[in-house]
């Protein structure tokens, strides 16, 4: 599916707002048939919309309250055996390959301080990795969002 049209729109933009509604809840709300409100979740569900989804726990309940964002320059013919490292490292939770000075920006989460700072040498062993550049987190002043893009 490359486009949403409206009526996938407003059935998304209610899942947003209560993401355990029930087939039946979202049909009788939004004035569709629950046949429709399905058949559009079955095909959201197919991977082309949702993302893959679990209970959520946020790190800070898991004793690691800090946060912080790594940059990080990698040899690139050591790439794919970089990558395969750092996928060995709990604590970084999201890798995301960039353009600009760096390569990858790491998200990771740590106890404290000093955590970060073990788990930033952890990655400085990886394979690939020729420099790390490293940014604590102090506060998060917008949460990751989507809904304004429905």
């Amino acid at each position: 599916m490359s486009t949403l049209d409206d009526t996938d729109r407003r059935i998304l933009r209610f899942l947003d707002d209560d993401p355990r509604a029930t087939v039946q809840l979202i049909a009788q709300s939004l004035g569709i048939a629950r046949g429709t409100v399905h058949s559009r979740l079955e095909r959201f569900a197919s991977g082309t919309v949702f993302l893959a989804h679990s209970t959520r726990v946020t790190p800070e309940k898991l004793g690691l309250p800090f946060r912080a964002i790594v940059r990080a320059e990698v040899d690139q013919e050591e790439f794919e055996s970089t990558v395969a490292d750092l996928t060995e490292i709990p604590e970084i939770v999201e890798c995301l390959a960039v353009a600009g000075s760096s390569d990858l920006h790491l998200d990771i989460v740590a106890k404290d301080a000093d955590d970060v700072y073990l788990i930033t040498q952890r990655v400085m062993l990886c394979r690939g990795i020729r420099r790390t550049e490293t940014a604590i987190v102090l506060r998060k002043l917008i949460t990751r969002r989507q809904h304004q893009l429905l």
